[in-house]
């Protein structure tokens, strides 16, 4: 997507004629919402906002190539899609990805493994797994034609400076210096967020003594649309499927192994890898490169200040199990949409404090128990300590025949546990 300048505030332009009428006897403001972070979190609430009447910048730092080029894939909840949908960009994504309709779940060597099925929720499937370019194009592509929204990329921030009743940001775009006024910012900068840093907001965790592999593999014989998570001593295991009968593996482990691990040839790391994957799918292939990322848990303290939000990864971070993380951006950016356009409407300021302590009171705690949830997970099954291995395999036959347990553990997971956003598409 090219570059569209900043422009200095028209009257007589179309993106004021949109405006509601309070807003017109104040332009003292370039915008009233500036995101920071073009990635798939930041462009969901600029696509949840775009037919609010809100003037909105978006200011992303990598060049549109190089972001639509990443080799990633995400699990994709059912809250999820329901966001999607309702920001009216569903029926681009689904025909590219994958649904999956049953979850595998075991531990090591275990025999007993816990399936979940479509007919414990009462749905038709249990989540879906989508690549990173097919997100980020239908949201791109949702934005393209906006009238509110104006895309800055590459560009930079330099500088934040909070002024009472707005936020002055300076941005580098393409080697020149511009100066923005607006309402709000938002942080969607990802976990070392420059913004949250300069707001001086401090975050707590720890980086874990794991390293995350992912790959992409094309095994001999069909997945059947099923997502399994074994667990070993070492880590987690995820294996999700892609479409065209691929699969995504993300392959947690202590970081030397994780860093021998992908060091080796495709055909050592191949020979590695079935041992943990197991043969139900028959010979396996890679089908792109390998990658390595270390994990970590990280809360802000804060998610707000006076014209400031964080969302997504700049605000928390997760250990991988159970493919939350993006998840929980998404529900981010679909819960400060709904403040900010409730505010709006009523002619509240959407950058004041009180405004934002809304969305903070309503995603700090809910995140806090996904951040618990999966931390418990990992280190309940990433280890070998007898009692605790008793535990959880007791834990797992309950799963397996009590329905009860399944329902609350699938809800939580799907993201119907919690309040759900209510977005509109027009």
């Amino acid at each position: 997507m090219s570059l569209i300048k900043n422009k200095v505030a028209d009257p007589n332009d179309v993106l004021f004629r949109a405006m509601l009428p309070q807003q017109l006897a104040d332009l003292s403001c370039d915008y009233d919402l500036v995101i920071v972070g073009g990635g798939i979190v930041g462009l969901t609430l600029a696509c949840a906002l775009q037919d609010s009447g809100l003037r909105i910048a978006l200011i992303e730092a990598q060049p549109h190539s190089v972001a639509v080029a990443k080799e990633q894939a995400y699990a994709i909840s059912l809250l999820s899609e329901k966001i999607f949908r309702d920001i009216g960009v569903w029926n681009t994504i689904l025909p590219k990805i994958a649904t999956f309709r049953q979850i595998r779940l075991s531990d090591a060597d275990y025999p007993h493994v816990v399936r979940f099925l479509p007919s414990d929720l009462g749905t038709e499937t249990l989540g879906y797994v989508a690549e990173h370019s097919v997100l980020l194009q239908a949201l791109q592509e949702s934005l393209s034609q906006s009238q509110t929204v104006r895309y800055l990329c590459p560009a930079t921030v330099t500088q934040t400076l909070e002024q009472g009743d707005f936020t002055q940001i300076t941005v580098q775009i393409q080697g020149e210096v511009r100066i923005l006024r607006t309402r709000l910012v938002v942080a969607a900068d990802g976990s070392r967020s420059p913004i949250r840093q300069q707001a001086g907001i401090s975050t707590h965790g720890w980086h874990y003594w794991q390293s995350c592999i992912v790959a992409t593999i094309q095994p001999e014989k069909s997945h059947q649309d099923t997502a399994y998570e074994r667990f070993w001593r070492s880590g987690p295991f995820a294996i999700l499927p892609l479409p065209e009968n691929r699969c995504r593996i993300v392959w947690t482990a202590p970081r030397q192994e994780a860093e021998a691990l992908v060091a080796l040839d495709d055909k050592q790391f191949l020979q590695e890898l079935s041992k943990r994957y197991g043969n139900q799918m028959g010979r396996l292939s890679l089908a792109g490169q390998r990658y390595l990322f270390p994990v970590q848990l990280m809360h802000s303290a804060r998610y707000v200040l006076p014209r400031l939000a964080l969302i997504g990864d700049a605000a928390h971070c997760c250990h991988p199990v159970g493919g939350q993380g993006l998840n929980l951006g998404i529900r981010d950016a679909a819960a400060l949409a709904q403040v900010l356009l409730t505010a709006y409407q009523r002619g509240l300021d959407i950058g004041s404090l009180s405004t934002l302590q809304r969305y903070e009171h309503w995603r700090k705690w809910e995140t806090l128990l996904i951040l618990g949830f999966t931390d418990f997970l990992n280190r309940c099954f990433s280890n070998n300590w007898l009692p605790v291995v008793v535990i959880r395999r007791l834990g797992l036959r309950a799963l397996q025949t009590i329905r009860l347990l399944r329902v609350l553990a699938l809800r939580l997971m799907t993201g119907l546990t919690g309040r759900a956003p209510r977005l509109t598409h027009h």
